[in-house]
């Protein structure tokens, strides 16, 4: 059964950027985008790139490394050149706490 873990507080990260978290030995992106947060594993599925080091634009991020683009609100990929999703967690905010489902 999934549980949700605190993985920091509102306003970390910033508006319009993203920073990993570490939640049950996964690494996970964590993105806000005008206050509205979104989780996504870390990894490109095309060569492994940070996600959470990506550029946002509005509920997409692309990948640093290689530029293939992914939509935060389901983890499917949207540009090349990775072919396959990432997966999408559920996020909460609870108070002044953020948690990510896993």
């Amino acid at each position: 059964m999934a549980d949700f873990v605190k993985v920091g507080t509102s306003g970390d990260p910033a508006p319009g950027h993203g920073k990993q978290v570490q939640v049950s030995g996964k690494k996970i992106a964590l993105f806000n985008v005008d206050g509205a947060y979104y989780a996504i594993d870390d990894t490109c599925t095309h060569r492994g790139g940070p996600l959470s080091e990506g550029e946002l634009s509005g509920n997409e991020v692309t990948c640093p490394w290689h530029g293939a683009v992914f939509d935060l609100k389901t983890g499917n990929v949207i540009g090349p050149p990775a072919t396959k999703g990432v997966a999408r967690y559920n996020v909460r905010v609870t108070g002044d706490s953020i948690e990510i489902e896993v």
